[in-house]
């Protein structure tokens, strides 16, 4: 055996321990942690995508069961149709949460559209036979639990981002958003409409009757 070869052994053998042992050192660095964890936050937002689409897929029959009973409330029927349309036009995708502007118009058309749901759900105490429907009853019970949904979809949603943000800002983080994953941005998380916060109020009562006018005693 030459003495080149026995030079060239250990140099051989240190490569096949750096290749192996550099990804083990940046992996525990937290090198991978952001791609990680955008992943995450993008899998729960696909999970509110899913449920929205589902309470979208229910309006339909949801409408034409309402207004074989309440025809009179069309209205309300067009306002929900028409905020159907609007919350389906406007996309959520991987650059809309991480920009405001365009996250802000698509949550604008969901609590459009659950404003004017609520609504329609609220007309049913005007109409025993459409309360009392198997089929209304069977929709308002799965768009209920849709909405449940929802709001469990958008909480998961909020924590992933929370998590994908602080490690933007945190160490060591902070050093591979700003290095390795330059294209990172924060990404936006659901907040409470001002609507949402209100307890709406139901009163089908009939207005009292106006009190009838006092004449003024005659002057003497």
């Amino acid at each position: 055996m030459t003495t080149a070869s026995l030079i060239a052994r250990p140099s051989r053998l240190k490569s096949l321990m750096l290749a192996v042992l550099l990804p083990l050192a940046l992996g525990a660095c937290g090198i991978n942690n952001i791609p990680t964890k955008e992943e995450q936050a993008k899998a729960a937002l696909a999970d509110v995508q899913t449920q929205y689409q589902r309470r979208s897929d229910l309006i339909p029959n949801l409408v034409a069961t309402v207004q074989g009973f309440a025809q009179q409330e069309r209205s309300v029927l067009v306002e929900v149709t028409q905020a159907r349309a609007s919350a389906t036009q406007v996309k959520l995708d991987a650059a809309t949460i991480t920009n405001p502007e365009a996250f802000a118009k698509y949550q604008a058309a969901q609590s459009q559209l659950s404003g004017v749901l609520g609504r329609l759900m609220m007309i049913s105490e005007k109409y025993p036979d459409l309360k009392s429907n198997a089929n209304f009853l069977a929709l308002q019970s799965q768009l209920e639990g849709t909405e449940n949904r929802i709001a469990v979809a958008r909480r998961d949603y909020n924590e992933a981002v929370r998590v994908y943000n602080t490690e933007l800002r945190i160490f060591p983080g902070v050093i591979w958003a700003s290095t390795v994953h330059r294209n990172a941005k924060p990404m936006i998380a659901f907040t409470a409409s001002e609507a949402a916060q209100t307890a709406p109020t139901v009163n089908f009562a009939p207005a009292a009757p106006a009190a009838p006018a006092v004449a003024a005693p005659a002057s003497q």
